[in-house]
């Protein structure tokens, strides 16, 4: 199952053509895991073969007990997902705290963010190509990540909408708890479809905001002012769905993967790729924030 962010592409759970989920993922109630599909598929059809203890069950006409699996768990993606938030927002706000935005000190604190945020993107796309999830690089991202939030947060909070950051928190969890609930719900069915449609849009989307950050920098002012006045706010909430989108992927990637019996080191990716999506919507609703208040 390859599932992909706005920002940063990663491996998925599964190492077919197309998402594992998307071929045969169980669903509640319905038959039973099959091998086809499945990277992590046993060689054999009967996982109580070798297992001395199931075939005596068997014999006593015990229903057999499931083998203990060393296979990733919700708990595994729930603690890597709190560990790498968790790091995010320690160095986010150590940086709101040690690095002020006051007119002496703003130039300076930026332009630690940018290079923060620079690093934080390099090792997003080391981890992005590796085959393995590495949780030093992804703790590490999330730190250097944190602390170009913290520096932009204050700028918007201090200098643009005081407590931006906070409805911008409020609005970011407001959206990933409504996307949980939907998704549980089944009102949002991640197909091959939605996936497509999803890339389609993210890449279109991207492809946009590069192009307005080319003509901004070249041609000065905001570029082609996609990121400001009503088009800006438009874009930001075009910004926010996309980001909804790909929280949903991020759940069937993690649904499926349990499923079929990812290891336990694949936790980290899902937390990474939860993280990066969590990051993008935060700073949709800060930017949409930002551009409301500089408008009155």
């Amino acid at each position: 199952m390859r599932s992909r962010n706005p920002v940063f592409s990663r491996r998925g759970f599964s190492r077919d053509n197309g998402y594992a989920g998307f071929n045969a993922a169980p669903q509640a109630g319905g038959p039973a895991v099959t091998t086809q599909g499945n990277p992590y598929a046993q060689p054999t059809g009967n996982p109580y073969a070798t297992n001395p203890y199931a075939q005596q069950d068997l014999q006593q006409g015990a229903p057999p007990q499931a083998p203990a699996t060393t296979g990733m768990t919700m708990d595994d993606v729930v603690l890597r997902t709190a560990s790498t938030l968790g790091t995010l927002i320690v160095t986010a706000a150590l940086a709101w705290a040690l690095l002020p935005v006051d007119d002496a000190h703003i130039g300076r604190s930026y332009g630690i963010g940018i290079g923060a945020a620079l690093i934080g993107m390099v090792l997003a796309f080391v981890q992005s190509f590796k085959r393995t999830a590495s949780p030093a690089l992804i703790l590490s991202y999330a730190a250097f990540e944190g602390v170009f939030l913290g520096v932009v947060s204050s700028v918007v909070d201090n200098r643009i909408a005081s407590g931006a950051a906070m409805q911008a928190v409020i609005g970011t969890m407001a959206v990933f708890a409504a996307v949980l609930i939907a998704y549980k719900a089944g009102w949002i069915r991640v197909n091959r479809r939605f996936y497509g449609f999803v890339m389609a849009a993210a890449l279109g989307f991207v492809l946009l905001m590069m192009v307005n950050m080319l003509f901004a920098v070249f041609g000065g002012g905001d570029g082609l002012g996609f990121r400001s006045g009503g088009l800006g706010i438009f874009f930001g909430v075009v910004g926010i769905i996309l980001g909804a989108c790909f929280l949903a992927l991020d759940f069937k990637q993690v649904e499926d993967g349990i499923a079929y019996g990812a290891p336990k080191g694949e936790a980290w990716l899902a937390a990474f790729g939860l993280t990066v999506t969590l990051v993008w919507i935060y700073m949709e609703f800060l930017r949409i924030i930002a551009i409301l208040n500089s408008n009155d």
